[in-house]
């Protein structure tokens, strides 16, 4: 399959640990590359926060998906003391994702008890992660920090959005009371 370029497109994403938004990105069809580091914005929101920047194809997962995913696998409703170094925020890269991401945030606010506190702020610079906690999850699928809060957001993945993962990347089984997850190796 050729891919079209003009399908490819780019969007941050904020909102707890960035390898736990990592990890979830990572396992969804159409998503190209997964960035991991930290994003600042412009102005007031301009310091640098825990973040990732996601290339997707536009033809396999639309912006619209990926900002829901995003708003159900983090507290994206929670304004709580770690704010600063886990901003939970939406950064464009042009006006039209913009628009788009502020209106999916408005259609799905009924669905959540509490107030969506996701900001939509435009991307002015981004700092990649140091190469060894990149990829962490895929590197590191059983230490305690992704067994307990990267494994029940890819059980929530699976659950709700089980047509988005790429099953060549993940594979849900259970094992005694735990959920686990054996991760496929595709180099």
């Amino acid at each position: 399959m050729e891919l079209n370029l003009s399908s490819i497109h780019k969007i941050g994403f904020g909102g707890g640990c960035h390898w736990c938004t990592e990890a979830v990105f990572q396992f969804l069809k159409g998503v190209v590359k997964v960035e991991q580091g930290w994003i600042a914005s412009k102005e007031k929101d301009n310091y640098f926060s825990e973040a990732v920047i996601v290339t997707y194809n536009a033809t396999l997962i639309s912006l619209e998906d990926l900002i829901e995913i995003h708003l159900y696998t983090h507290k994206s409703t929670s304004n709580h003391s770690m704010r600063m170094k886990y901003r939970s925020a939406i950064y464009y890269f042009f006006e039209e994702q913009k628009m788009k991401s502020l209106y999916k945030i408005d259609s799905l606010q009924s669905l959540f008890e509490e107030k969506i506190i996701t900001k939509v702020l435009p991307f002015e610079t981004f700092k990649a992660s140091r190469e060894e906690i990149q990829n962490y999850y895929q590197k590191n699928p059983r230490k305690p920090f992704c067994e307990k809060y990267i494994n029940p957001k890819l059980d929530l993945l699976l659950k709700k959005y089980t047509l988005f993962v790429d099953s060549k990347k993940i594979i849900h089984s259970k094992k005694s009371k735990n959920e686990k997850f054996k991760i496929e190796n595709n180099e």
